[in-house]
């Protein structure tokens, strides 16, 4: 652990936690939501990430599954309000996980920040009446190499928790997972 971050692995290569040890007191908590450091020491170039993003969703909404070709990007996603069922799959021909996904519950009580290496796929249902989600990305985004993979996706069959309240009519009309995958093999 270093400055009150702890780096966890998980079962998809690349992917971390990194779990802070809030303080809290009577006012309140305190919490460390990103430390130049712990991502050096996990191998992250802190430097590299460029942007940071928040969303704000509903209970059941799903958003995703999302992810980009080309170069890719990597996310720090972490929640600030409310909680979040967060997946990622392993996008990444020649990866030892390829194909496999995890599932996490990131929290405004743990606020554990996930890092999703470049070349996954990510998306998120929100479990509490409203979730804010951040993310720190490496890459500036790209239109053009945007791809998504419906969340109902039967090859994938990912478990959500709740009933799909919303998603929005993009991610609805997302394809299949084997056919992204055969043209990421292609590639």
């Amino acid at each position: 652990m270093i400055q009150g971050l702890a780096v966890q692995t998980t079962t998809l290569a690349g992917v971390l936690l990194l779990a802070p040890t809030p303080h809290r007191d009577e006012r309140g908590l305190f919490t460390r939501t990103f430390d130049a450091a712990t991502a050096r020491a996990a191998g992250l170039d802190p430097a590299a990430f460029v942007q940071d993003s928040q969303s704000r969703s509903f209970r059941g909404v799903v958003r995703g599954l999302h992810g980009r070709t080309g170069g890719g990007e990597a996310k720090l996603v972490r929640v600030a309000h409310g909680a979040v069922h967060d997946v990622v799959v392993d996008a990444r021909p020649g990866s030892p996980t390829f194909g496999r996904w995890e599932a996490f519950r990131l929290d405004d009580t743990d606020f554990r920040v996930l890092h999703v290496p470049r070349g996954c796929l990510h998306g998120h249902q929100t479990l509490t009446d409203t979730a804010d989600v951040c993310y720190r990305i490496d890459a500036e985004h790209d239109p053009a190499e945007d791809v998504a993979v419906h969340h109902r996706d039967p090859e994938l069959a990912i478990d959500w928790p709740l009933p799909v309240t919303a998603i929005s009519a993009r991610d609805d009309a997302a394809g299949s997972w084997r056919d992204l995958a055969a043209r990421l093999s292609r590639a």
